[in-house]
């Protein structure tokens, strides 16, 4: 891969975004993060890029603030000349995200408002703002879940706007298909990271129920999901746009 290339990973301080900064990193990407109150985590992710000598920049947004989005960009553009000596990117991996828990008896109209906000509102007018920056022939990939198509007790409102995430990468795909920017959703299963509390690595009895049910025998580890990332940035995935990819081991098949 080239190294002007660059890609932008919301949520990029831990977890699945900070497997996938590193995993794109290695393969010769220049990288952007975003972080929310993760500061250390964010320089965590910066230090080891460059240990590696990679090159990656962080930048701080609150995703349940619709305003803030504005200002980011803003951000971004100065980062991108100032930092990278360039004004496009070519790799934009919405990422980011919160969990929770909650049955949908309990659920409120603040979780509700809270989940659909950074979940879904953000993601389409985050993208709506960087897609002019996008290279064409660039690749915008959706995090979903696992959850939009088995069913999860206490997932319903995150399922619910993972849902409507996958449902706007097809239209985003028919719509920046004449530019050659492919847009794909990937969809991991059970993931043994922090995400959620660490519900799934602090509950034995959870993950021993995924691993039962995964065809595969296992939960998922980060870099299990980021190589799938790196693919789907790669030129040889260049004829797949518009697909919900599942990467969960084949779990309940």
């Amino acid at each position: 891969m080239s190294e002007s290339k660059i890609a932008l990973i919301t949520g990029g301080s831990r977890g699945l975004g900070k497997e996938m900064a590193l995993n794109l990193s290695a393969a010769g990407y220049r990288v952007v993060i975003t972080y929310h109150t993760h500061r250390t985590g964010a320089e965590e992710v910066l230090n080891t890029i460059h240990e590696m000598g990679g090159k990656a920049a962080a930048i701080p947004i609150d995703l349940e603030n619709q305003s803030a989005i504005s200002g980011f960009v803003v951000e971004l553009s100065r980062v991108l000349r100032e930092e990278f000596a360039t004004e496009r990117l070519d790799v934009l991996i919405n990422n980011a995200g919160m969990g929770a828990t909650i049955p949908f008896e309990k659920v409120t109209e603040d979780d509700f408002d809270r989940f659909m906000q950074v979940h879904l509102k953000s993601v389409f007018f985050l993208t709506q703002q960087i897609v002019p920056l996008l290279n064409d022939g660039g690749r915008v990939i959706q995090i979903s879940s696992g959850t939009t198509r088995f069913c999860v007790p206490g997932y319903s409102i995150y399922a619910m706007m993972k849902g409507g995430v996958e449902v706007f990468t097809r239209y985003l795909a028919k719509e920046l298909g004449p530019r050659g920017i492919t847009v794909n959703t990937v969809a991991p299963g059970p993931v043994e990271t922090d995400f959620n509390n660490a519900s799934l690595r602090n509950n034995p009895d959870r993950k021993m129920a995924a691993i039962q049910m995964a065809a595969l025998g296992r939960v998922a580890q980060p870099d299990d999901i980021a190589s799938v990332i790196r693919f789907l940035c790669s030129d040889d995935s260049r004829w797949i746009t518009g697909q919900r990819i599942e990467v969960s081991g084949g779990i309940t098949l």
